[in-house]
């Protein structure tokens, strides 16, 4: 199974190495390179190398080599080959003959001891057959092969024959490789430990090695650290060694396989591959397949556990081996072709896993699976498509969705398909545009339609992907109201939502609404508007409704009332005479309530005589010209209510006798209005009608009068009739007449002022008669004043009244009451029956949800008007009590209680706390404070000493405050020892360190009661108050330097003392500065380019350690610093790059943590670069060919125009050198007639031909000319009359007309 290769970051795939040679030897520096094409440069001491005599500078295709001729010493010196980013050095060591005689001897010595040491193991190997294979012991894989990093010949150490002295070894074998001992393939019985170790040598390492332990290809050890596996690490200082040690315990026939050791340090990279053998603990017999595919498990049952598939296949090898074939197989297994199994598991079916593990021994199925699984599969690049289409793509309801590809050929064709149907280009629906090799797709107010699979198709591939079009949820614009209606009657609960056309879902107490055959309910949409229709309420339909959208929800409660009919007016007893009228009249509360007159149980019908009217709430029963037989019981019954109203008509028989003689007049009443009982009642604005039977002969004359009120003798008004004949007059609503044995006086629209005493007085010349009337007018009473909300609950609240100012002349039955919400516009009636009392609790309604009250006063007229609405009001629960009141602090005369807040709050803002307290045993409580507290915390104080108190905390709001939060026990007042204790901060407890003139502020939080003494010191002196300052409170120490000095640093010790009890604690403060100059710079040595420079630390190092220096250098001729080194910790340093014949001075600052020193110190003498003489060679170059045959870029364009206006030809056109251009019409050259002008401006080239007829229309060229070559574009100019149109614009109708002519 090949393993993946670790990724080069570098650009070389091969990197020169450092070489020692000889004096007068050539030698050569080869790499190599990732990309064939890449630039190469090759340095000297940071300068670039150019191909001469001395160095040959060679390159084919990915390989680059230098060779140096003539090696002396001067070229032992560092070198680099840079390619792209990367850069690698290396150097070059030039020996004397001798020496490298000697080192030749010491490699070939060397490299035969290694030589014969395998060798021997291979032999001792070969002896025993249980021996691991050498070759697969120290046989590197290809797929394991080291990285570019590391040199070729430390990955194969295969044993060889030992080469010939003549021919010297590779001495760059073993220079890379990490391991000085690697871990060996060992063997190991079940149940035993076994060992592997494997050292690194990390002298030349710049970072600690890592080390990885792997079992077959992937799984890697460190997870499976544990019971039967250990991975320790050891490190020699002295020798700078890493061991490295993998333990397995108790080995399990599981384990055996093949390993590997893994170790890394930055570039550097090693790897080592190992065997472990399992044996059984004892000889195996008649060896049995199936019991190796039991289960391993630590408990010891067959159903758990693994299959050990490596197991079974050393149990099958070592049955085999004996067998005579067993040879002949071995051999043919290694002839056989190497299979991937990775490709046999992609292409393999899962159920064939197990079976494919057994056929090739894998013992990491699972790692296998889980790798197999994480890789990604190759996509096959298109050759048409730049870009495709993304998987899917999402757009909201309404909205514009543009898909957009890229293709390879700009010019070819594309189609779009809507689920595998083409798509026509029809309306603004669908736009298809193409900007270069991008093609779109554009569609227009995406609508539910419009969720499609689209396709892009050109040629024979293919792109797809799917639009989702999101639909916006549907919100409620116009919520549904709450309603009150009566039995019988229709009900609509109506609302609006925010889009037509939407699906809403109606619901009753959370029961979903149908449409079912009785039809009860009705469901009715209008654009946005959504209606839900009840026909005919019943007691059943009361509940809250509940409309539902994908975007919210409103809820309305409906209330259904049985109807209770009121008598307004009920029918009174009649006594007439004959050929009289006689009238019954009721007024009741409904006026759509019918009624059936009855006369002793018999059925009213109409007729000539008889007349039954309903306007309104009245319903009349007239009869003209009453006779005998009409005398009996009348009874009017409402339809639908169970009772009736009843009256009595009583005919009055009158017996005229002639008597000669005259009679004094005589008024025929029951009562004269002396007492109560006499008054009579008219509801204001009905008609008053007083029907006075009086007697006389002669004919009596009437009077009527009017007193201010009952019982006065003043008349306000006077009214007479004389003979049938009106002798005073009254305003238009008076009415008086006469007729025989009647006087009658009528009033139109009763009104209060018409309430008093009437009297009639009738005169003849036998005598007088007199009688008063008592009138009282009552009407409707006054409204009551405006209700006043007393307080508020979840769902209800406490509303009061006043009684209106009048209660119009019928004392008040009951009030009624309505409430609406705020944003509404119906109101709701809350009772029917008239509500006694001025204080009413309204419920049931929505917490959160602003409401208003109103009032109506009901007499036994009728109602009055509404009141003026309360005060808008919002139903809210008190909160719930506050939860873990507890002390916090107490002393003798103070308590601290802290809380936290309620855990219900409900719709309204908390307003505050109130606390209050007693003493124990009392149930007198007493507020803590006036007012509330918004916080959560509060200090009680003047409270008397040792005394027990209990004390209590309520959350209050709108609705008042909640049910109160107790101490668990009373509390005692007296203040509680506490040992002092100093908490040091966690910054303090290191040495803190401040600059120059920073303030200094510590803050040491401490315990303690009573408040302890504070005591401060420095070094064990008291602190300077000028320059410390110390603030104290209860909880904490303030130790605070406004400016600090130098001379501040040391150790601060505080001291807390209660009575004989103290604790200390101490501060450590370093306050630091710049430091000083470095001393004494000098110049040491200049050679070539470089300058060595040598400098002492300064004296004052500024109370801290001087983290480096800064060394920078400036040319006499301009005194311009640059910087060398910027942080340099020696004293000493080498300048190096320095131009010759420059004349250099140096200067050197020192650093510490504060910053620069103030002052640099600078070097008494400066430093020559010496000239050296080079011969300059000038690069050559190939002329550039920048000739252009010449190509019109935008051609010329055909026209119509009107004859006698000036018409232009324009194009423009491009070449090198500048092209000759012609003008021709109808391909003669028209250069030089006068008609035309040419004009040439930057490459735009113009023709214009003044006053055209219709003899110049035709075709006309542009011919442009160069020494690189020609072009020619033309075009058609057509020439009309005027007032004619271009020949395009001619119907297919004219020209069909045309041809026909023509025929």
């Amino acid at each position: 199974m090949p393993e993946p290769v670790k990724k080069t970051v570098s650009a070389f795939a091969k990197k020169p190495k450092t070489q020692v040679a000889e004096e007068g030897a050539t030698v050569v520096f080869e790499t190599e390179t990732e990309k064939p094409d890449a630039k190469v440069r090759w340095q000297c001491n940071t300068k670039d190398l150019v191909s001469d005599d001395k160095y040959v500078i060679k390159a084919d295709g990915n390989k680059h080599s230098l060779t140096i001729q003539a090696v002396t010493k001067e070229d032992g010196t560092a070198y680099a080959v840079i390619a792209g980013g990367s850069k690698v050095k290396f150097d070059l060591k030039v020996k004397e003959k001798e020496v490298m005689e000697e080192v030749k001897l010491e490699l070939k010595e060397k490299v035969k001891e290694e030589v014969k040491e395998k060798q021997e193991e291979a032999q001792s190997g070969a002896g025993d057959p249980a021996a691991p294979d050498p070759a697969a012991t120290y046989t590197v894989a290809p797929a394991e092969a080291p990285t570019p990093a590391e040199t070729p010949a430390s990955a194969d150490t295969t044993p060889a024959a030992p080469q010939p002295e003549s021919q010297a070894p590779d001495t760059k074998t073993d220079l890379t490789g990490l391991f000085t001992e690697k871990p060996q393939s060992g063997e190991v019985t079940v149940g035993e430990n076994i060992n592997f170790v494997a050292k690194v040598n990390a002298a030349s390492l710049l970072k600690k090695p890592t080390i990885k332990w792997f079992k077959g290809k992937w799984m890697d050890l460190a997870s499976k650290s544990g019971k039967n596996l250990q991975l320790k690490e050891l490190y020699d200082r002295n020798s700078k060694v890493y061991t490295f040690e993998m333990q397995i315990i108790e080995a399990k026939p599981s384990f055996a396989g093949a390993y590997r050791c893994e170790v890394s340090s930055r570039d550097k990279f090693d790897s080592c591959n190992f065997d472990l053998t399992v044996h059984e603990a004892r000889a195996v017999e008649g060896f049995d397949i199936r019991a190796a595919f039991r289960r391993t498990s630590m408990d010891g049952s067959e159903e758990a556990g693994e299959l050990d598939f490596s197991a079974l296949l050393k149990k099958r090898d070592s049955c085999f081996k004996g067998s005579p074939g067993h040879r002949a197989s071995k051999s043919q297994v290694k002839s056989e072709p190497d299979e991937d199994v990775w490709e046999i598991l992609q292409k393999a079916k899962a159920s064939e896993y197990e079976k494919i593990a057994f056929q090739y021994g894998i013992t990491d199925l699972r790692g296998m699976l889980k790798r197999l699984k994480k890789m990604k599969k190759e996509e096959k690049k298109s050759e048409v498509f730049l870009k495709k289409l993304d998987p899917a793509y999402q757009v909201e309801k309404g909205h514009k969705m543009k898909l957009c590809i890229e293709v390879a050929n700009e010019d070819v064709d594309v189609k779009w398909l809507k689920n595998g149907q083409e798509i026509q280009s029809t309306g603004s629906k669908y736009i298809f545009e193409s900007v270069g090799n991008k093609r779109y797709l554009t569609i227009n107010h995406c609508s539910l339609s419009d969720d499609a699979t689209y396709t892009c198709v050109v040629g024979d591939e293919k792109c797809t992907t799917e639009l989702f079009v999101k639909e916006p949820p549907v919100t409620i614009t116009s919520n549904l109201e709450d309603q009150m209606v009566m039995k019988g009657e229709r009900v609509e609960l109506e609302c609006e939502v925010s889009e037509e056309g939407a699906t809403v879902k109606w619901e009753k107490d959370g029961v979903e609404l149908t449409r079912d055959e009785s039809f009860k309910y009705r469901f009715k949409k209008d654009g946005r508007k959504h209606v839900l229709i009840i026909n005919e309420a019943t007691k059943e339909d009361c509940g809250h409704y509940t409309v539902k959208t994908n975007g919210g929800e409103s809820m309305a409660e409906l209330m259904v009332s049985e109807k209770e009919l009121e008598v307004y007016q009920n029918i009174a007893d009649l006594t007439v005479k004959a050929k009289d009228e006689a009238v019954f009249k009721c007024e009741v509360s409904d006026e759509t309530v019918k009624g059936i007159w009855y006369k002793n149980g018999v059925e009213v019908k109409a007729d000539a005589r008889t007349h039954i009217t309903h306007i309104g709430r009245i319903h009349k029963l007239t009869i003209d010209d009453v006779k005998p037989e009409d005398q009996g019981d009348y009874t009017f019954v409402p339809e639908g209510y169970a009772f009736n109203l009843s009256a009595k008509l009583n005919f009055l028989e009158v017996k005229i006798d002639y008597v000669p003689r005259q009679d004094p007049p005589k008024i025929h009443l029951d009562c004269m209005g002396h007492t109560a009982d006499s008054t009579i009642m008219v509801v204001a604005g009905n008609k008053l009608r007083l029907d006075v039977p009086i007697t006389g002969d002669p004919a009596p004359t009437v009077v009527w009068t009017k007193g201010e009120k009952a019982g006065s003798e003043v008349a306000a008004e006077t009214w007479s009739i004389k003979d049938g004949d009106v002798m005073t007059e009254g305003d238009g609503r008076l009415h008086v007449e006469s007729t025989k044995g009647h006087c009658i006086f009528t009033i139109e629209g009763a009104d209060k002022q018409d309430e008093g005493v009437y009297s009639v007085i009738v005169r003849n010349p036998a005598g007088e008669d007199k009688a008063d009337i008592n009138v009282k007018v009552v009407d409707a009473p006054d409204p009551p004043s405006a209700p006043r909300i007393l307080s508020v609950g979840e769902d209800s609240c406490v509303v009061q009244w006043d009684p209106p100012k009048s209660d119009g002349g019928n004392p008040i039955i009951g009030y009624v009451l309505e409430r609406k919400k705020k944003k509404s516009y119906r109101w709701m009636r809350l009772n029917f029956d008239p509500y006694t009392d001025t204080t009413y609790e309204a419920k049931r309604m929505i917490e959160g949800v602003e409401y208003e009250m109103r009032v109506y006063a009901v007499n036994a007229i009728g109602m009055s008007c509404h009141s003026a609405a309360s005060q808008p009001f919002i139903p809210v629960a008190p909160t719930s009590e506050p939860v873990g009141l507890c002390v916090d602090d107490i002393s003798d005369t103070t308590i601290s209680l802290k809380w936290r807040t309620p855990e219900h709050l409900g719709s309204s803002e908390l307003d505050g706390y109130g606390v209050e307290y007693c003493k124990e045993g009392s149930d007198e409580w007493v507020p803590a404070f006036e007012g509330l507290t918004e916080r959560t915390s509060v200090i009680i104080r003047d409270l008397p000493t040792g005394e027990k108190m209990q004390f209590r905390v309520r959350a209050y709001n709108t609705a008042g405050p909640s049910a109160p939060t107790s101490l668990a026990q009373a509390v005692t007042i007296r203040e509680i020892m506490q040992k002092p204790k100093i908490w040091i901060p966690r910054n303090l407890r290191q040495t803190l360190t401040k600059k120059v003139e920073e303030t200094i502020n510590l803050v040491i939080p401490f315990q303690g009661k009573p408040r302890p003494v504070i005591t401060w010191s420095k070094d064990g002196e008291p602190l300077n108050p000028k320059q410390v300052s110390v603030r104290n409170s209860d909880t904490d120490t303030i130790l605070f330097i406004r400016k600090s000095e130098r001379k501040d640093s040391g150790k601060y010790e505080v001291k807390l003392q209660i009575e004989n009890v103290e604790d200390t604690a101490s501060i450590s403060i370093q306050i630091v500065d710049l430091p000083g100059s470095p001393e004494k710079l000098k110049i040491m040595d200049v050679w070539g380019f470089n300058v060595a420079l040598d400098w002492k630390p300064p004296k004052d190092n500024g109370n801290c350690e001087i983290t480096g220096y800064m060394v920078q250098k400036a040319d006499k001729k301009t005194m311009e610093w640059y910087t060398v080194y910027e942080l340099y910790r020696r004293t000493n340093c080498v300048v190096a790059d320095l131009i010759m014949g420059n004349e250099y001075i140096f200067r050197i600052y020192a650093v510490n943590m504060v910053g620069l020193s103030l002052e640099p110190c600078f070097s008494a003498d400066s430093a020559y670069i010496q000239k050296t003489g080079f011969e300059y060679k000038p690069p050559t170059y190939k002329e550039h060919d920048f000739s252009e045959a010449p190509k019109f870029t935008h051609p010329l364009v055909s026209r119509s125009v009107i004859a006698g206006y000036n018409a232009t030809l324009s194009c423009s056109v491009r070449g090198i050198p500048k092209p000759k251009v012609t003008w021709y019409k109808n391909k003669m050259d028209i250069s030089n007639e006068a008609k035309y002008r040419m004009f040439s401006k930057l490459g735009i080239l113009t023709l214009e031909i003044r006053k055209p007829c219709l003899f110049d229309g035709g075709v006309y060229m542009c011919k442009a000319v160069n020494a690189s070559g020609e072009d020619v574009v033309e075009c058609k100019l057509e020439i009309r009359p005027p007032g004619t149109f271009p020949q395009a614009q001619i119907t297919k109708e004219e020209k069909d007309k045309q041809m026909n002519k023509a025929d």
